[in-house]
């Protein structure tokens, strides 16, 4: 695990606000944070930021022009912070990117390079949305891959099920924050 990195992305809180499904989602995610720091794994949250103004949004960008219309993620805006239940502690990175995956317009390799990481465990909000973007780019960079299915959020629960149950099992272990947490615990 020491060349592991927990990433949280997109748990912001107008994220939470439009996909929360009252499941328990944030305290799941809770668990698997305070576990992974626990058996000594990074966390490293990703938000999605747009500059005011929106010069990084083209206008070809469907999903970020209805973003921009839909007033979110102006970086600065309330709803960008990072949701309360799961915020970072002081000593944890936080990567802005630009676009669905955590990879695009941030530093996040940069980050995870210099820290000799080669395996990511993937949260986060939606699952059809930074978790497949995220899972399909870091497939292409050669990253150990896992999903923590029931800590990835979309809402399409449906779409969820078939990312989760179908897609993601091509590229990576996919499996419950619990069995996570008991494969990680320290012994």
């Amino acid at each position: 695990m020491a060349n592991t990195a927990l990433l949280v992305m997109d748990v912001q809180q107008d994220v939470v606000d439009i996909a929360d499904d009252g499941s328990g989602y944030l305290p799941r995610l809770r668990r698997a944070i305070d576990g992974a720091r626990s058996a000594g794994i990074p966390v490293i949250y990703v938000v999605i930021g747009l500059r005011p103004g929106h010069p990084d949004v083209g206008p070809r960008n469907r999903v970020l022009n209805s973003i921009v219309q839909a007033g979110l993620f102006t970086e600065g805006a309330p709803g960008t912070a990072i949701h309360h239940d799961v915020a970072p502690r002081q000593d944890d990175i936080v990567v802005t990117k630009r676009r669905a995956s955590a990879f695009s317009g941030s530093d996040l390799d940069v980050v995870l390079r210099a820290r000799g990481i080669d395996s990511l465990v993937l949260t986060g909000i939606a699952t059809s949305g930074v978790v497949l973007h995220t899972l399909c780019q870091a497939n292409d960079q050669d990253f150990g891959l896992t999903v923590l299915a029931d800590a990835c959020l979309d809402t399409d629960p449906e779409v969820h099920r078939f990312l989760t149950e179908r897609l993601f099992p091509q590229w990576a272990d996919v499996v419950a924050v619990e069995d996570w947490l008991r494969a990680i615990a320290p012994s």
